[in-house]
């Protein structure tokens, strides 16, 4: 497998994406807002990701490791690392989760939460991703969307939903993410799919399957061609060109102007 990767914060503020990959292995993980709201741990999100990731990647170079369970001993070991901190707190650093592994002639992959696997094959592009989160708070949701990015009433209206969201974060009515609880890997879906069915794939934050997905400029078959001819780096400056063409959310309500942006791009 051969992997290429770009990761890019989406304004002035630290970057809280990582990605990683192996010959065998792919990883994004997107780190949740906190939207200023206090968090009981004092390493913050981009340090969250950042040993969450690195553990994953070590658990999981030994292919008999399922990938739940790899995700389970990170969670375990990243909350090991920090125990000074209240990590029982409903606003502590999460992320959503999206690997693959190749395993024996499979890809095996696990997603937890809105960052997406895409797989290009004969037949067509299969998009592997965790939408529960979009059943949630939906009033609140449109709230956000209501106002324009970088005004007080869009920041107020964005707490107020961060706020709510945190108490349906990893319970069984709301969704599931990464954090500190180990119980939230199961709850990840995955599966398997025989290698030679796929000619490549992309592992994404939100930050750039938008692109697709919300903002409807591009079609998965671009994003693979984009992705062949400029690498990662490319495609993320897609998104960022798009998006300077609507800095305020008028056309695209979002929470942010411009998001995190993580692309690990593999080919066989």
């Amino acid at each position: 497998m051969r992997v290429a990767i770009d990761t890019q914060p989406g304004g002035a503020a630290p970057n809280e994406d990582w990605a990683a990959g192996t010959p065998t292995l792919a990883v994004v993980l997107d780190g949740l807002s906190t939207a200023g709201l206090d968090t009981g741990c004092r390493h913050g999100v981009p340090w969250y990701v950042a040993h969450l990731g690195s553990q994953l990647v070590a658990g999981l170079a030994d292919p008999g490791t399922s990938l739940t369970s790899g995700l389970a001993g990170a969670l375990e070991r990243v909350a090991a690392l920090h125990p000074e901190c209240d990590l029982g707190n409903p606003g502590t650093p999460s992320a959503t989760v999206a690997i693959i592994r190749e395993r024996q002639g499979f890809l095996d992959h696990l997603v937890l939460a809105d960052s997406p696997i895409v797989f290009e094959g004969a037949r067509g592009f299969t998009v592997l991703t965790d939408l529960r989160v979009d059943d949630v708070l939906p009033e609140l949701r449109a709230e956000v969307e209501r106002y324009e990015t970088r005004t007080a009433e869009h920041r107020e209206a964005l707490r107020r939903l961060v706020t709510a969201q945190r108490q349906t974060r990893n319970t069984p009515t709301g969704y599931w993410v990464a954090a500190s609880n180990t119980e939230a890997a199961a709850h990840a879906f995955v599966g398997s799919t025989p290698t030679e069915d796929v000619r490549a794939a992309a592992v994404l934050s939100d930050g750039v399957s938008r692109l697709v997905r919300e903002y409807g400029t591009a079609t998965w078959s671009e994003v693979f061609t984009t992705l062949r001819g400029g690498g990662p780096q490319e495609l993320i400056a897609t998104v960022r060109k798009v998006e300077a063409t609507d800095p305020a959310g008028r056309r695209w309500p979002r929470y942010k102007s411009g998001d995190d942006a993580s692309v690990v791009f593999c080919q066989w």
